[in-house]
């Protein structure tokens, strides 16, 4: 059998440990594995080759994807997507690893729902925002970068007596934001789910912290926060806080760098267990982590609401910043 193998969307870390397990489980069972390039953007080009098992050797470590990724609003044409399917079937692929997020999962879903191409898919996203899974690849490690940049910032905060406002991803979802905020023992956090008076909820934390003397706080900020991205509720901070305020943009450094060890291993094992089920028959799929266990969802799942950060965190974090 022919698997094809490919990233889509944000490139997270993690994935090359995945790309790297699909190959060398897929030699292991009989199989060959073809790495599709730029993601589902090659597929309609056909920019496909065969990728062996030596190819993948040294970049478990690497961040990034080897087989490059993209964006490609045409597959949401049918005409396009028929040809994706076709060039498929003349390279005589049966079989495809889609790893990605959100998008890259409704895109597959699709592809097998009107052309039969089994599908398997490998959540990879620094957003943590797939329903059925509480991990995605690339997550642990965007989360360990935030909070490293912020435990510097924190420093200069507190020598200059300095509120900072720092926006981290996560496109629609809360989860990367709340969860930095809490590791790095933010004062607040504002993210796209949070209460409709979060900011003004916000701005009676800081005056009451200012009073019991706290010069310096710290505020990470969802970039698709619903009161506006960091710099836009800066500017309105500066009208309603008397503290000396500056704003950080994490930005794209989040997504690089080299995988933290839970990534790389939950890539090796989604990476090699994707195959083991396709080896079986098996398709439609996705899989997660669930409690600590492996877990596959049908594909189909993708299509349900998104998860939200648990309620109970984004309270922690105020609790705790007392």
């Amino acid at each position: 059998m022919k698997i094809g193998v490919l990233t889509s969307g944000g490139d997270a870390p993690g994935m090359n440990a995945a790309i790297r397990a699909v190959v060398r489980q897929a030699d292991a069972l009989g199989h060959e594995t073809w790495g599709i390039h730029r993601g589902y953007q090659g597929l309609l080009e056909g920019d496909m080759a065969p990728l062996p098992s030596r190819a993948c050797a040294n970049i478990l470590q690497r961040g990034g994807t080897i087989l490059q990724t993209a964006r490609c609003p045409e597959f949401h044409d049918p005409i396009f997507r028929a040809k994706a399917a076709a060039n498929l079937k003349d390279t005589g692929i049966e079989a495809i690893v889609v790893i990605g997020g959100d998008g890259s999962f409704r895109a597959a879903e699709v592809l097998q729902r009107e052309h039969g191409v089994a599908c398997a898919g490998i959540p990879g996203t620094i957003d943590n925002d797939l329903a059925g899974t509480e991990r995605t690849l690339g997550f642990d490690t965007a989360l360990n970068t935030a909070v490293e940049a912020i435990d510097r910032i924190r420093d200069t905060a507190s020598s200059h007596g300095r509120l900072f406002l720092i926006e981290v991803m996560g496109r629609s979802s809360g989860m990367l934001a709340v969860h930095t905020a809490l590791a790095c023992g933010a004062e607040a956090v504002l993210y796209p789910e949070s209460p409709e008076d979060s900011y003004e909820g916000l701005v009676s934390q800081l005056n009451a912290s200012w009073l019991r003397g706290k010069r310096s706080s710290i505020v990470v900020v969802a970039e698709g926060d619903t009161a506006g991205r960091a710099m836009a509720v800066g500017e309105r901070l500066k009208r309603d806080h008397p503290l000396d305020l500056r704003v950080v943009v994490l930005g794209h450094v989040q997504r690089g760098g080299s995988p933290s060890a839970m990534d790389r291993i939950w890539g090796s094992r989604w990476g090699a267990e994707a195959v083991r089920r396709l080896d079986r028959g098996e398709s439609g799929f996705y899989l997660g982590e669930v409690a600590g266990a492996l877990v596959a969802q049908p594909i189909s799942r993708v299509l349900e609401p998104q998860p939200v950060p648990p309620g109970d965190l984004g309270r922690l974090v105020t609790t705790l910043a007392r």
